[in-house]
């Protein structure tokens, strides 16, 4: 069958053999996006020869990906497999001596930490905790890991544990809260606390840093390794954390605390003085500079990201890039601390960049495509980059953006066998007559000649982009391959160009945005013949699904057919049944009580009497940001007023559409849907 893919590529060292073998190709599809290996979290060897990095490979039969540590050289040459477990083996990182791999393995049954040695030997377990290990970072000196592990606050790991094995044993199934969060993201709380402890690498018994703290270091349900660090002396951690008690659930600040690893102090907050978001923790090279990333506005999770400078120990800070309009991410530091690296939305780009440790200036070093995970390689950089026309590889180059080098082409001989549409991007004038960016892909084996419907994608967020990268789950080759014109359109509240121009969503969900959507539509049609303006469908997800909702009751005669993915129907409802509420508390400019008005502005719900256009309605049921309710609702609104409409309701799904078996479903669903209304 078509998804019993061969073990992890072995073939991709002969790569040539691999492509002379490929006789055949045909239109990229769902079954091509799921296939392709993801390559992630590349990680620098201390002299800057090698690299490793994850590769997840796909297990179609098992409806899920696994996962192993791949290895090559700085200078592309030596690619190889470093772990074949059956088991999930992530997270690969280089001991400071260069001489083995730390990384998280779940081959003992739990994840844990494993060592393998780079000259000879099998993986051997460094940890044996009776609890998951979440991630790791080694000491400067790698004698000691810090560590995340859920516990209970004010518990051991040995109690926790105990306490977790009484819970399972019970009968009765209910659970009692007395605060929010009582769910986040897709997961129930259970009094644990994802909390940083610090153990030795040779054994011993892990030290909780946090103890008490009723707080998540990482953030829960994203944050990683990003947010802690090893001080230079390695006698500390610097760590992220939002301890705002019974405000958890409607704050965003974050702050850094400084913790020493034998926890004889309680964490000290470095950053009470901002109220905003402070983290991402980074020392220079020197150890006397801690630069992290900072917003100024309580409860915007939108806001703009600046680069803070910190003397070590003094604390004496100054904000780096006031002056410059992008939201950096990916921060490091170059070789001789005279610039950092980091990674920004950039005009439909995910831009890499290097940032004047003085002055604060910025020079871009890869504008195009989509860069993540810098790593400083001497004087190279070595990053991820993606596009519209491919998934991540391992490249590198020199600090100045030249003598760029492929690392891996893992993905080489899939790539290949397939046709893509071409990506283009063009501008117009959109709401108050501001430049407005939007991406358009052709459908695959375009002719000027003919006509083809258009599949209208609107993204979420909504301080999101549709840009140049290759997306696994809003792909628009996925569209270009079953025939269809894509078009995406970076309506204001888009990230990437300038903190203006995504704060102008703010209380106007419906207005300019909407404006923005009407008049990029046109702007493509007029500027390429070969769309069929009289077979357009719109979709999206989250506030793209939102918009969805708003489309078909004010803006009700355009569309063929339309895709509602977990949008609200009633902002008022919405706001009771989410789990983060600063966010549409910013975005309504208060709550409902205080502020009906921001919440009745733009609200779908009372527009519902407009809707006639057909319309599909996808959901997961493990959605606790935009509650399954919302999609059961706008579906029955559709069936009462008599709309041609379909449910795709997916109950082991959350906010996203993730196992390999449900995407291709999802997909497959989506593109019928479009072909009955628009072909």
């Amino acid at each position: 069958m078509r998804f019993a893919l061969p073990a992890l590529c072995f073939a991709l060292t002969f790569a040539p053999i691999a492509l002379a073998a490929v006789k055949e190709t045909h239109p990229f599809g769902v079954r091509d996006l799921i296939a392709f290996d993801r390559v992630s979290d590349p990680k620098v060897s201390p002299d800057g020869r090698q690299v490793v990095f994850t590769v997840s490979a796909l297990d179609f039969d098992a409806n899920k990906r696994r996962t192993d540590l791949w290895l090559v050289g700085s200078d592309g040459t030596g690619l190889r497999k470093l772990t074949q477990h059956e088991a999930s083996d992530t997270s690969g990182a280089f001991a400071p001596d260069g001489k083995s791999i730390y990384f998280l393995s779940t081959r003992s049954g739990s994840s844990q930490v494993w060592r393998l040695p780079l000259d000879a030997g099998e993986p051997q377990p460094v940890t044996r905790l009776p609890l998951d290990v979440g991630g790791f970072v080694i000491s400067p000196d790698g004698t000691k890991l810090a560590l995340s592990m859920e516990v209970f606050p004010g518990t051991t790991v040995a109690e926790t544990k105990k306490r977790l094995d009484d819970e399972a044993a019970k009968k009765a199934s209910g659970k009692i809260y007395d605060s929010l969060f009582m769910r986040h993201w897709d997961t129930w709380a259970d009094g644990r606390r994802s909390h940083l402890f610090v153990m030795p690498v040779g054994g011993g018994d892990p030290v909780d840093l946090m103890n008490a703290m009723d707080a998540d270091a990482p953030s829960k349900p994203f944050g990683g390794t990003e947010e802690y660090a090893f001080t230079p002396d390695g006698r500390g951690i610097v760590f992220a954390a939002r301890d705002v008690g019974r405000e958890e659930a409607w704050s965003t600040n974050f702050d850094l605390f400084l913790a020493p690893i034998d926890a004889s102090a309680k964490p000290k907050n470095l950053t009470q003085a901002n109220p905003a978001w402070d983290s991402y923790p980074v020392f220079s090279p020197d150890g006397k500079t801690l630069a992290y990333l900072a917003m100024k506005r309580p409860g915007y999770e939108g806001d703009r990201f600046r680069i803070v400078l910190r003397a070590w120990p003094d604390g004496k800070e100054r904000v780096l890039t006031e002056d410059w309009d992008r939201s950096p991410s990916d921060l490091a530091f170059s070789a001789d601390g005279s610039e950092l690296y980091c990674t920004a939305d950039d005009l439909g780009q995910h831009a890499l960049f290097a940032v004047d440790a003085a002055s604060g200036k910025a020079r871009t070093v890869v504008g195009k495509g989509h860069v993540v995970s810098p790593q400083v390689a001497g004087g190279r950089i070595v990053f991820l980059l993606d596009s519209l026309k491919g998934p991540a590889e391992v490249f590198s180059l020199r600090s100045d953006g030249g003598d760029r080098q492929t690392l891996t082409s893992i993905n080489e001989a899939r790539l290949a066998g397939v046709r893509m549409g071409e990506p283009e991007q063009f501008t117009f004038k959109g709401a108050n007559g501001d430049t407005v960016h939007a991406y358009i892909v052709k459908p695959v084996d375009f002719d000027a000649a003919k006509k083809y419907p258009v599949a209208f994608l609107i993204h979420g967020g909504p301080q999101g982009s549709f840009g140049n990268d290759f997306h696994y789950r809003w792909n628009p080759q996925t569209y270009a391959g079953r025939g269809y014109a894509s078009v995406m359109v970076d309506f204001h509240g888009s990230t990437g160009y300038g903190q203006a121009f995504t704060d102008a969503i703010n209380g106007d969900w419906g207005g300019k945005p909407l404006e923005d959507l009407k008049k990029g539509l046109d702007a493509a049609l007029a500027k390429y013949p070969w769309m069929d303006g009289a077979n357009v469908a719109a979709l999206g997800a989250s506030y793209g699904g939102y918009m969805v909702n708003w489309i078909a009751g004010n803006w009700s005669d355009r569309f063929k057919c339309l895709v509602a993915h977990d949008g609200n129907l009633d902002e008022r409802f919405a706001y009771f049944a989410t789990e983060e509420l600063w966010f549409p508390e910013w975005e309504h400019g208060g709550t409902p009580w205080d502020n009906p008005q921001g919440y009745a502005k733009h609200n779908p719900v009372d527009f519902v009497k407009n809707w006639k256009t057909p319309t599909l309605v996808v959901h997961g049921g493990k959605d606790f940001r935009v509650v399954e309710t919302g999609g059961f609702a706008t579906f029955t609104a559709l069936q009462r007023k008599g709309i041609p409409s379909k449910l795709l309701y997916f109950p082991d799904e959350n906010h996203w559409v993730l196992k390999p078996q449900n995407s291709v479903l999802w997909h497959d669903t989506v593109l019928d849907w479009l072909d009955r209304w628009t072909k």
